[in-house]
C-alpha cells in the first residue's frame, strides 16, 4: 500500500510538466481519512491546476483532481470505517491538497460523504463536480420559481461537463431545453441528451451594445460567463432567472440595470466548492434517487491515469465534449 501511481505536475523553469509517477503514501498531507481512489474525473479547474495556474494551486509539484470516489483504508474518526465507500468533491482537494489523480488521497473527514445507495462509485464520478454543479443550478432555478412548461431553458457551453449534465437533467425533469454551443457538429449529441433546440454560440454574442434583447428564455444555466452571460440576462423572459457557475468566456461583463428593473430577472450565483457538506450530501442523494440520470455512458469518455496529459490539452483547447472519467484501478 505504501507506493501508488499519481499524475504529478512539476515546474521546470517556466514550463509545467505532467507525468505519471510513483509516490509514497507517506508523502500525502495529514488527514483523518486515507482513501483508495477508484475513480476521478477531469474538470476545467483540474486543467488550470495542471497548467500552473497560481489562482488554483500555489505550490508545485502537485497532484490535481478535485473529484474522487473510493474506499476508506484508514479512519481516525468514528463516523467512517475501513471499507466505507465515499465521494469527495471540492473544498481544497486537488487545489493545494493532493487530489484524485492519485490512487490514494488523505483528507479531513469533513470533506467526505458516504456513497448514496442509488449510485455506484463510477456513476458518481461520471457526474463528479460537474454533475453536482449542474444539479445545484437546476435547484436554484426551481427555488426561484422555474417550472416545466414555463418555456425554453437555455444551457450555455452545453457540450462541456456541466453543460452536458445540465441538458440531460433538465430534459429528464420535463423541461424544454435549448443547448448553446460553438461546436455545431455536436448537435446530434446534444439532441440525444434531450435538447430540443440547438443555439449557435454566435447568436448569443449578437447585440452586446444593446441594453435589452428580445425575451426568449424562461430560465438559463450559464457555464461560460463573460459577455454571453449578460446577453442571456438581457434575453430572459419576465421574472426569469439564470444560474451562473462558469467563467470560460471571461470573468466580467459590461452590465446595466435595465433587465433587472424592467423585467424583474434574477442572476443567481452557484458554488459547489465550499458548499456545506450537508447540502452536498442532500444533492447527491437527489442525484441518486428522483434526479437519477439514465444513459450516463452517453456523456462520458473513460481513460486511465496515463491518458490524462492528452485529455488536459483537449479541455484547455475547448475540445472536450461531455465528461471525462478517470479510472485509477
Amino acid at each position: 500500500m505504501s507506493k501508488f501511481k499519481a499524475l504529478l505536475v512539476s515546474q521546470e523553469e517556466s514550463t509545467f510538466v505532467r507525468q505519471v509517477v510513483e509516490r509514497d503514501v507517506a508523502e500525502l498531507p495529514a488527514g483523518e481519512l486515507l482513501i483508495r481512489v477508484r475513480y476521478s474525473s477531469l474538470n476545467f479547474k483540474d486543467a488550470l491546476s495542471a497548467s500552473g495556474n497560481r489562482g488554483v494551486t500555489r505550490n508545485y509539484p502537485h497532484t490535481p483532481g478535485i473529484d474522487a470516489a473510493g474506499t476508506i483504508v484508514e479512519s481516525a474518526v468514528a463516523e467512517f470505517a475501513p471499507g466505507d465507500e465515499v465521494i469527495v468533491t471540492g473544498y481544497d482537494l486537488g487545489m493545494n491538497t493532493a487530489g484524485g489523480f492519485g490512487q490514494y488521497i488523505r483528507i479531513p473527514a469533513a470533506w467526505a460523504i458516504k456513497r448514496p445507495q442509488g449510485l455506484s462509485l463510477r456513476e458518481a464520478m461520471v457526474l463528479g463536480t460537474a454533475g453536482l454543479t449542474a444539479a445545484l443550478c437546476v435547484d436554484k432555478l426551481e427555488q426561484a420559481g422555474l417550472t416545466p412548461g414555463a418555456g425554453p431553458v437555455l444551457v450555455t457551453g452545453a457540450t462541456g461537463g456541466v453543460g452536458s449534465v445540465a441538458v440531460s437533467l433538465l430534459a429528464r425533469l420535463g423541461y424544454e431545453v435549448a443547448a448553446a454551443t460553438g461546436k455545431a457538429e455536436q448537435g446530434e449529441f446534444l439532441k440525444r441528451l434531450g435538447a430540443t433546440q440547438i443555439v449557435e454560440r454566435a447568436a448569443l454574442q449578437a447585440g452586446l451594445e444593446r441594453p435589452m434583447l428580445k425575451e426568449q428564455w424562461a430560465g438559463a444555466v450559464d457555464t461560460v460567463g463573460g459577455e454571453i452571460l449578460f446577453n442571456v440576462v438581457k434575453s430572459l423572459r419576465y421574472g426569469g432567472s439564470v444560474a451562473c457557475c462558469g467563467l470560460t468566456a471571461g470573468t466580467g461583463f459590461a452590465a446595466n440595470v435595465m433587465p433587472f428593473i424592467l423585467r424583474g430577472v434574477n442572476l443567481l450565483g452557484v458554488d459547489s466548492v465550499e458548499l456545506p457538506l450537508m447540502v452536498k450530501a442532500a444533492m447527491w442523494d437527489r442525484l441518486s434517487l428522483q434526479w437519477k440520470l439514465e444513459g450516463l455512458d452517453e456523456l462520458v469518455q473513460e481513460l486511465p491515469l496515463e491518458g490524462l496529459p492528452a485529455a488536459i490539452e483537449r479541455i484547455l483547447a475547448g475540445q472536450q465534449v461531455g465528461r471525462v472519467l478517470v479510472r485509477l484501478d
